[in-house]
């Protein structure tokens, strides 16, 4: 099937903003960044061209050759009088040595951790701040799936020659660069740090487009953004196109999905051939039998391992960011997306999507039914825990 023509428009404004609890806001631009290093470039030169303040907010923050890279950066910034501040999640990070951030410290780098542990409720350290975001100037932000860590990046290993894990992110510029700073500074003061008196200043475009973000740190906004990808899918006519590092589907999703089919609705489902975590990567094969039955299309990425989360609908209305579909991202953590409603960008969406499936192979029912009764078991076994996953 050819990329999609524009289809008439389903997915409403004023509805999405509703569920979401935030509006839109016009007069951005939007750069989507997918091939390579795109990404790392992209923020290594807006962060060496700051000249006021860097917001920054990571998973992972490791202490290898990139984050070490990227910590040199920081320290380089500061010295120039550039204020940085730094949050990173305190599991997603827990293997970062703490000389590496005494170094950024002591450098000038104010830095927090969240989601810290606590012996008074355990619990809550199942919640991770899965947040991807920086903030340069009030004039750019960068949102998406990647960490600071050189398998999202790419390195070199003794001889032989790595490439980075395939991730998507958006590098934006305008006036919603204003609303991502707010977020930040909210989860900066829930994290012990002292308010920012930065204003976002970004310029207007009268050629930009509308982008609404898609945060979400509460039980409450956690709701609303499993809310608007479900209305997102429910309200689709043409197509859906799917890519994620993770799907393991709640019973909503899985219904939602099949009366999409039902409708008409070509809806395609990209996932990892390979994983980082095989308890996600088998707990979400155990609803693939289903799917294909209902007529969902699913390939397996075979490129390097896929890590990007994005969704398109329509053509339209496009969401990129860090929420995976599976329970860890719709119910526990915190998690940083961005909304664009716009057809041009959304065909980009599309291109890159059908880019991807040149290195995918499409799951046949015939020949998934054949698969080895070995991964059946280790499907349903792992299947049993996916509210854990």
């Amino acid at each position: 099937m050819a990329l999609s023509e524009k289809p008439q428009r389903k997915l409403d404004r004023h509805i999405i903003e509703n569920l979401a609890g935030t509006g839109f806001t016009g007069g951005n631009r939007v750069k989507l960044l997918w091939k390579g290093r795109d990404a790392f470039d992209a923020i290594f030169n807006s962060v060496r061209d700051a000249k006021e303040y860097v917001c920054i907010e990571f998973y992972i923050f490791r202490d290898d050759e990139t984050g070490i890279e990227f910590g040199n950066l920081l320290k380089q910034k500061t010295r120039e009088g550039v204020k940085i501040y730094l949050l990173y999640d305190h599991f997603g990070s827990l293997y970062t040595s703490k000389s590496f951030w005494l170094e950024l410290k002591d450098a000038g780098v104010q830095l927090r951790a969240s989601r810290t542990f606590e012996w008074k409720s355990p619990r809550k350290y199942l919640i991770r701040d899965h947040i991807k975001l920086i903030i340069v100037d009030g004039i750019k932000a960068f949102t998406g799936g990647l960490n600071i860590a050189n398998e999202y990046r790419g390195y070199k290993f003794r001889r032989r020659k790595i490439k980075g894990w395939r991730d998507t992110g958006v590098l934006v510029e305008g006036p919603v660069v204003s609303v991502l700073l707010n977020i930040f500074n909210k989860s900066w003061k829930t994290w012990g740090g002292e308010p920012l008196q930065w204003q976002g200043r970004g310029e207007f475009f009268s050629d930009g487009v509308s982008i609404i973000p898609v945060f979400a740190s509460s039980s409450k906004g956690r709701k609303r953004m499993r809310k608007l990808l479900y209305y997102s899918i429910n309200s689709a006519r043409e197509t859906i196109y799917l890519t994620t590092a993770y799907f393991i589907p709640s019973k909503i999703m899985l219904k939602s999905l099949e009366d999409a089919v039902e409708r008409g609705v070509n809806i395609k489902l990209l996932v990892p051939g390979k994983s980082d975590v095989l308890a996600a990567y088998y707990a979400g094969r155990a609803f693939f039998t289903r799917l294909l039955k209902a007529g969902v299309e699913i390939y397996y990425y075979h490129g390097e391992i896929l890590h990007a989360k994005t969704s398109v609908f329509d053509c339209c209305f496009s969401i990129v960011g860090s929420a995976n579909l599976d329970f860890q991202s719709l119910r526990r953590n915190d998690e940083g997306n961005v909304g664009i409603l716009d057809d041009g960008f959304g065909k980009q969406m599309e291109q890159v999507f059908y880019e991807d499936l040149r290195q995918s192979e499409k799951i046949e029912i015939d020949e998934w039914l054949k698969r080895p009764f070995k991964e059946k078991i280790m499907e349903r076994f792992f299947a049993m825990f996916r509210r854990r996953l």
